[in-house]
């Protein structure tokens, strides 16, 4: 027998799994071995057996869905382990604990969440294709998993304690985060650890006023509240809310309905661990001896005591004592602050109980950033700035559930100098991240749609001092600093910290006595029970998150506490509306632009260039962010001179919707006796008249541009053939005289909106000919006495180069612009013309007959305008034959006047009359009407009614 376990033990040194296999062990269902009784009939070694694994399942209802618990499967060696699943969403969640005793003061709990893309079946979209470290959403679960759990363990049990849980399978349905803190109190209650649970953990949801138990992510995007409630069977353990300005009394009313929600998932934990739970093991607890408390039981400073103490420990040599001190004296201290607030309701600053501290607010702190604010409550102080960026710089999000992206960012930083100690800065902090997600859901509910604010905004919170409830401080001064943005809040939110102090009973544990606690200090939070920190606006709760210390809380004391917070709420907003009450107007240069413009797809592909190499030149040299959607191009500059850079490059190589007054750069192309051709916007041509290059006499226009030279350009309107006429001096500053002349002795000028030009083929003819009359009959309000001492300038009908040659030999045009006109005396431009629509009705006018408007003299005898020779204006033509009475004026022309009209143009459904004094009126053709017309005739006619452009209708009136 001796020489067959020496051989044994020879071949195990080679193949450990001999041993078990030559001495026919092999595995129960509970993981025990045995040995096998059946040696008359050996297994054959050559054939793998098979394996058996006993489970263990629990299945129940909540919320109308079927939740299931299960272990024995899977994680068999882990000290519990258990799978919840809801649907097809599984989550596994394991509970270990270390080997030996340790001396600490504290309890090294670590929670570890994981979602990996198997889940989902996808590969991580990463250069090595693996998940790299934990994600803030990883984070913040494993903080919703480790504060209902931490309260339970029992005092002094400090040793190390890991719990990791893992998503195995996500339908998308089910958030797993709930699921995940429900699994882990499963596998405490499984594991030999000493805990205090079972706990549940549920979300409640609302929508339409209907409270909703578990809802799934689609419920969830159209719900205002968003809480998360854990508790044991009698007592509140945690609160994480988050909500679109739910009102006190309706939160109350969702606690109160999830408190009864979450003890359904306790039934369940604890018959699973009585068929599968280990016996408790009995660990060393970490206790102060009663000798130690004694020693503090004189009246006399703290600090002295500490010292006394010390040296009797020392003569003593009482390591263990002394390793343990510091924790005694913060017991005592404990005691004697709790005992005052309990017994006097003194608090160590002097404060009352329901009291804030000072407050101090200062927006605008950093003028040249987007928005900044700096928030002071009582020896707390935050600092919070605001960046806007484009829409693609929102957070990019690789979680199994929830949005893709994130495009309100709120970063809070706790650096050590703001409690005077020194650290090393690394990177993500649970606690950092937990508390600005916290401010960050608080500022969510206020913020605009992304339709009305597309910008991506982000908040960095630097907590420069820190005496209590910092998270809450930056809800105040990311409210501020927002507003300072310019963002559109819909108003302020604020944030304060309620704590509680609680008077026990040692022995039945209840709460005989206590005292709620308004905006905590940072030692009234370490001595305290509780952390109750709660935002919202004036109308209602938008976050909140409650933390506490010990094994649970009722929850008629919860809710007691949101009315003194309400209170202290509305404190605090009152100095922030002081400070700032409505976003600031950001009209300076350095805030930033943010504009969208709607393209076709093949302008937009010429943006782009091959390869998208246009796209990033123009954002390499100007340093904007440049994104294309389907039909639009967003641009994101840092302010508005590079934002307009931008956009002259894009109207460069795209071009945008012409409107007339838009100003636009252009090329010269070719240079005409009569004016230059230039090209614009993204590939358009237009004339710019020898008339419209400078408000100075011009007699050569290459004295004033030159081929290949870069302009700015106005549009000023359009000819009826859809040309466009351009204007240089449009966008220069007027003469110093000529504005002098305008303001002493002209007409006011109104401000038009700018004309956007609609095709020809979205007018009716009828629609096309009251265009065209508008364009060819004066203002009203122009034509007074000064208006008739004043000169048109003339109006060009804007055509190709080709057609302007074969003009020029045949009307004389040439001829006509090399003299230029002198002004003398005040200049007052005629009507603004409008668009014309091109028709095929429309008869081809000649460029004489368009030019002959401006016929007004100045300074007695001088024109401004040359006439043909023999020719008398309009107005004199009247007056020879109305026997020289005064020429009629819009001021005299009213319904029944008669006038002798002269035919000005034929068009397809009436005439365009000559009504003298440089009025325009129209007549339209009767129906069957068999009388023809000739331009130049004369017809008697009455005014019979005026358009809604204010045009005279006329109607033929017999001659006797």
């Amino acid at each position: 027998m001796a020489m067959f376990s020496l051989a044994i033990r020879a071949r195990a040194k080679a193949n450990p799994l001999l041993t078990r296999r030559a001495l026919h062990f092999r595995n129960f269902c509970n993981g025990r071995l045995g040995i096998s009784t059946s040696e008359s009939n050996p297994p054959d070694r050559s054939v793998a057996g098979t394996k058996f694994l006993e489970s263990f399942k629990e299945e129940f209802e909540i919320g109308s869905r079927v939740i299931s618990l299960e272990t024995g499967k899977i994680a068999r060696f882990a000290n519990g382990a258990v799978v919840l699943g809801m649907e097809e969403t599984k989550v596994l969640s394991t509970v270990a604990a270390a080997k030996g005793d340790a001396v600490r003061d504290f309890l090294p709990l670590t929670v570890d969440y994981q979602e990996k893309q198997f889940a989902q079946g996808l590969i991580p979209n990463t250069f090595m294709r693996r998940e790299g470290a934990p994600k803030e959403r990883e984070l913040l679960c494993g903080r919703l998993i480790d504060r209902p759990i931490r309260p339970l363990f029992p005092a002094g049990f400090y040793h190390e304690i890991q719990v990791m849980a893992s998503v195995l399978s996500s339908d998308g349905k089910q958030d797993p985060d709930v699921l995940a803190a429900n699994a882990t109190s499963a596998a405490l209650m499984l594991s030999d650890i000493p805990w205090g649970g079972p706990i549940g953990v549920v979300r409640i949801g609302r929508i339409c006023g209907q409270f909703i138990v578990n809802p799934t992510m689609d419920e969830l995007s159209l719900s205002d509240l968003n809480l998360v409630y854990a508790c044991t069977r009698d007592k509140t353990l945690m609160i994480d809310v988050q909500a679109r300005e739910i009102t006190e009394k309706d939160l109350e009313a969702g606690l109160r309905l999830a408190h009864p929600e979450a003890v359904k998932y306790l039934e369940p934990q604890i018959r699973l661990a009585a068929k599968a739970g280990k016996q408790k093991k009995e660990y060393k607890l970490s206790m102060v001896s009663e000798q130690i408390f004694e020693k503090f039981e004189r009246g006399e400073a703290l600090d002295k005591i500490t010292q006394d103490v010390k040296s009797a420990l020392e003569e003593e040599c009482d390591e263990q004592s002394l390793n343990v001190l510091p924790k005694v004296v913060d017991t005592v201290r404990k005691k004697v602050v709790r005992k005052r607030i309990i017994s006097e309701g003194f608090r160590l600053d002097g404060r009352h109980l329901d009291e804030v501290r000072p407050i101090y607010c200062e927006a605008g702190h950093l003028p040249i950033l987007h928005g900044s604010a700096l928030f002071n409550r009582g020896d707390t102080q935050v600092l919070c700035t605001v960046t806007l960026g484009a829409p693609q710089d929102a957070q990019r999000l690789d979680s199994l559930v929830g949005p893709p992206t994130k495009r309100f960012m709120l970063h809070y930083s706790f650096p050590p100098f703001c409690i005077d100690e020194i650290g090393k800065r690394t990177g993500l902090n649970r606690r950092e991240v937990g508390h600005g997600t916290l401010a960050e859901k608080a500022l969510l509910a206020v913020l605009p749609p992304e339709d009305d604010f597309p910008y991506t905004v982000r908040i960095n919170s630097e907590v420069m001092a820190s005496d209590g409830s910092t998270s809450m401080a930056t809800v105040c001064g990311g409210s501020m600093a927002l507003m300072d943005a310019g963002i559109p809040l819909r108003e302020h939110v604020a944030g304060v910290s309620v704590g509680l102090v609680t008077d026990v009973d040692p022995e039945t544990g209840e709460i005989t006595d206590y005292r709620i606690l308004t905006d905590i200090l940072g030692l009234e939070d370490h001595l305290g029970d509780m952390d109750f920190k709660i935002a919202g606006t004036r109308n209602g709760v938008t976050a909140i998150q409650l933390d506490i210390k010990p094994a649970g809380i009722p929850l008629d004391i919860i809710c007691e506490s949101l009315e003194p917070a309400r209170k202290g709420r509305l404190q605090i907003l009152d100095h922030m509306e002081q400070e700032i009450s409505v976003p600031r107007n950001q009209d300076d240069r350095n805030s930033p632009r943010l504009v969208t413009l709607k393209f076709s797809n093949d302008a937009i592909r010429r943006f782009i260039g091959p390869l998208g190499a246009l796209k990033r030149k123009i954002e390499e040299e100007t340093g904007a962010r440049i994104s294309v959607g389907d039909g639009t191009i967003t641009i994101a500059a840092k302010n508005q001179a590079v934002m307009e850079k931008v956009q002259d490059k894009v109207d460069f190589i795209v071009g945008r919707e012409i409107v007339v007054g838009g100003i636009y750069k252009g090329i010269v192309m070719s240079i005409k006796e009569y004016g230059a051709f230039v090209e614009f916007n993204g590939g358009q041509q237009g004339l710019l008249h020898i008339s419209e290059l400078s408000h100075e006499p011009v007699s050569r226009v290459s004295d004033v541009v030159s081929v290949g030279q870069q302009i700015s350009l106005m549009c000023i309107g359009q000819d009826v053939r859809g040309n466009i006429k351009l204007s240089r001096k449009a966008t220069l500053p007027r003469p110093e005289s000529e504005t002098k002349s305008v303001v002493e002795g002209s007409a006011p000028v109104t401000k038009e909106k700018p004309n956007i030009w609609a095709s020809p083929e979205n007018l009716s003819k009828g629609e096309q000919l009251e265009s065209t009359l508008e364009e060819l009959v004066p203002s009203k309000m122009e034509n007074t006495e000064s208006n008739r001492s004043a000169s048109l300038m003339p109006s060009v009908v804007i055509r190709s180069a080709a057609e302007c040659d074969e003009e020029e030999k045949s009307a004389g045009l040439s001829k006509t612009s090399k003299s230029a006109p002198k002004p003398k005396g005040t200049l007052k431009k005629g009507s603004k013309q409008k668009k014309i629509q091109s028709s095929d009705n429309m008869p081809d006018l000649s460029l004489s007959i368009m030019l002959s408007e401006s016929l007004s003299r100045m300074g007695g005898n001088e024109e401004f305008a040359s006439q043909d020779e023999g020719e008398a204006t309009l107005s004199d033509q009247n007056d020879k034959e109305t026997g020289g009475k005064t020429p009629v004026t819009p001021q005299k022309l009213k319904l029944g006047t008669k006038v002798t009209a002269k035919i000005y143009q034929i068009r397809a459904r009436g005439l365009v009359l000559d009504l003298g004094g440089g009025i325009r009126g129209m007549y339209k053709f009767e129906p069957n009407g068999e009388r023809e017309f000739t331009v130049g005739d004369k017809l008697l006619v009455q005014c019979s009614s005026f358009t809604s452009k204010g045009i005279p209708v006329m109607s033929m009136v017999d001659e006797e």
